[in-house]
């Protein structure tokens, strides 16, 4: 018996065979090849990074150690990238592990001496110096990357170059905004690269794929699955993933109440979109809309939720369901097998 999507208990992740390859095509076009590395934060599903290495992109980002680790053990470690610093030995002495037995060429971010020691003391013998480029967050100030690219080849580490993520400009809804304040933010990468050296310099985001052209490849995530804040940018991929939920109330004063709230949804962009209603507020549980006049709702209908950040979302949730282009019947459901850390 084919499954439904209104088959399903909710609230539940729906996506779209259709749009999924659409923006996987799309991507492999434009950034073909190593041009993009795409970060597996944004799904945390190794199912869909296979389809994103169908595509020719076969190096991955990844956020977290566990993230490197189930790409390694799904046959995908090709060319791992770790872009968050990590000093947890275990952690580190897992993916060295996995080197060593050939499963994964793993590269981590470095950008201080205490990761450069815990990465040479687990053995993992790859990294990137991560450059801070204006988002206050992970990075070496860029006339500091030099000597931290010293001092890991001094433990016996090769660096292959360096990273900066224009964290701060990916989201800005002004293209003349983003184009700016990326150079800006390039520039910092490249001061950094000219000491550092190596072949790799890694950078940007969905919202910058086509505006960063300083970096050798892209650390796009987003692109594949999209959500409210980046569809707002006009960018060439589409919605491919959303949430559905149930109405599981109606007040005779207008509003009506369904089960996805906080505990179901990245909230940190704002609220979500829902289709045919305009959304109230979301709390833990629940969201409350009010439903578009003619379209009214009554308990047990089933809505189609829109995450205002996708990365977050998915996070919430155990597995996702693949549809048919376009249609509701299920022909896949993926396991959301990297979450955690």
């Amino acid at each position: 018996m084919t499954l439904n999507v209104n088959d399903l208990q909710t609230p539940a992740l729906i996506l779209d065979s259709g749009a999924l390859e659409a923006n996987l095509a799309t991507m492999a076009t434009l950034l073909p090849g190593e041009r993009c590395r795409p970060h597996v934060k944004a799904h945390k599903t190794t199912s869909l990074a296979r389809r994103q290495s169908a595509h020719g992109h076969l190096g991955f980002t990844c956020a977290t150690p566990l993230e490197v680790i189930g790409m390694a053990n799904a046959g995908l470690g090709h060319d791992l990238l770790l872009a968050n610093e990590s000093v947890d030995p275990v952690r580190l002495a897992a993916m060295a592990l996995l080197v060593e037995q050939e499963k994964a060429r793993i590269t981590i971010a470095l950008d201080s001496i205490e990761t450069v020691n815990a990465a040479a003391d687990a053995g993992l013998r790859e990294a990137l110096i991560d450059v801070e480029v204006g988002l206050p967050r992970c990075g070496v100030p860029p006339e500091g990357a030099g000597a931290i690219a010293d001092a890991a080849r001094t433990r016996g580490v090769s660096v292959r170059g360096v990273m900066g993520y224009e964290g701060h400009v990916v989201g800005l809804a002004s293209h003349d905004d983003r184009t700016r304040l990326t150079e800006e933010a390039m520039a910092l990468l490249l001061r950094a690269h000219g000491d550092v050296g190596g072949e790799i310099i890694s950078a940007g985001g969905t919202g910058t794929y086509a505006i960063n052209t300083w970096a050798n490849e892209i650390q796009a995530g987003s692109y594949a699955l999209m959500d409210t804040a980046y569809s707002a940018l006009e960018l060439p991929f589409v919605q491919a993933l959303k949430v559905i939920a149930t109405v599981v109330s109606v007040s005779p004063k207008g509003w009506a109440v369904c089960d996805v709230g906080l505990k179901s949804l990245g909230m940190d962009h704002g609220n979500p979109m829902v289709d045919g209603a305009d959304v109230f507020f979301c709390s833990d549980e629940h969201t409350t809309i009010l439903p578009h006049e003619g379209s009214p709702l009554k308990v047990g209908d089933r809505v189609m939720v829109t995450p205002a950040h996708i990365d977050p979302t998915v996070a919430y949730h155990d597995k996702m369901h693949l549809t048919e282009a376009g249609g509701d019947s299920i022909i896949e459901t993926w396991a959301v097998d990297l979450r955690g850390w």
